[in-house]
């Protein structure tokens, strides 16, 4: 049994709702424009961090010159795209400033609305709490993507790729915390926990987490490229024969062939783990819905073929795209899953 907080208020003001829709919203469109902006290697194309001075982009010919010699003293300008020319500058500019725009709207979207429903008494105590706690989380997040962008500023022309697992991971944590937040709004408020049924939906949210974070070390170690073979990778199944000899744990989170059969293996892992969670909770659930239980087994279906086609096609923006998308919704599945678990706890 978990413990379970007070249900909240069945007469919950519309127009908060809504707004934390629209807040989880636009967390997801940061997400697919942060994927496109890492695959386009856009995100070293502003080589300053300006956080409000920096919503209006370069204006006229001399505006977009001087941006373009800021680019030019970056590494990833000398070692990758001397060949530039102002044009070509403008196109990864373009992500990479939608990218910090839309990072900037969305704290005007949490926090403005925010203050107005405080000020006027129209969130409760604790939910005034945690959506405060997610503009904080928002704001760390800002911070996080300049240090993550600083890492290719200095000697090396792109990012580490344990500050973009981290970057990622942290918009997930956001989008997390906020859909927890209207499935307590809508169902009544509940703790996760990792007893009874609640222990499947947490081991597939660990695994995931740990997918993730393999996720963006493959992105950022352009690991994806490497085998275009499925179910094998270029016909080995073991890691005897491709995985390099070196200190064990140096070699798991840095090599690209040794991250690229992990995020493999933990595919195969999670469809395993995924049909016990299913067939669990659909048994258990008896006369409640079982819709929270289908979809998610059919979210991480649909997500391990679009894994498996990013890799045969060696990572073609769309589909990786898409497959990152996939990475969120399946989360956000895993999420609703586990709230699930807790009400069905609750209930018994």
């Amino acid at each position: 049994m978990i413990q379970s907080e007070m249900p909240a208020h069945r007469s919950v003001d519309p127009s908060i709702v809504r707004w934390l829709w629209l807040l989880f919203a636009t967390v997801f469109s940061m997400v697919l424009v942060g994927g496109i902006t890492r695959l386009t290697e856009s995100g070293l194309s502003m080589v300053d961090w300006r956080p409000v001075m920096g919503v209006l982009p370069p204006i006229g010919e001399a505006a977009w010159n001087e941006a373009f010699d800021a680019y030019k003293t970056s590494p990833q300008y000398r070692e990758v795209n001397a060949w530039m020319e102002v044009a070509d500058f403008k196109r990864i500019f373009f992500w990479e400033y939608t990218h910090r725009v839309l990072g900037r709207t969305i704290a005007l979207i949490a926090f403005i609305p925010w203050l107005y429903f405080q000020l006027r008494g129209r969130l409760e105590g604790w939910l005034s709490f945690r959506i405060l706690v997610a503009i904080a989380l928002g704001g760390g997040q800002g911070l996080l993507g300049w240090y993550m962008v600083q890492s290719g500023l200095i000697d090396r022309p792109e990012v580490s790729h344990f500050r973009l697992a981290s970057h990622l991971s942290l918009a997930f944590v956001i989008a997390g915390w906020n859909l927890w937040m209207l499935m307590d709004l809508r169902f009544g408020r509940v703790l996760p926990g990792v007893r009874g049924l609640q222990f499947y939906p947490a081991l597939l949210m660990l695994m995931l987490a740990v997918q993730i974070l393999y996720g963006a070390f493959m992105a950022g170690t352009h690991a994806g490229i490497l085998f275009p073979s499925f179910p094998d990778m270029n016909g080995h199944y073991l890691p005897g024969g491709l995985i390099p000899e070196g200190p064990l744990l140096h070699t798991l989170i840095n090599d690209p062939v040794a991250i690229h059969y992990i995020h493999r293996a933990l595919g195969f892992a999670l469809m395993a783990w995924g049909g016990v969670a299913w067939w669990k909770l659909r048994a258990a659930s008896r006369g409640a819905s079982t819709l929270v239980c289908d979809q998610l087994l059919a979210v991480l279906s649909i997500q391990f073929v679009l894994g498996a086609l990013t890799a045969l096609w060696q990572t073609p923006l769309t589909l990786a795209v898409i497959h990152q998308g996939g990475a969120f919704v399946t989360a956000c599945s895993t999420l609703l899953l586990a709230h699930h678990a807790a009400r069905l706890e609750r209930a018994h």
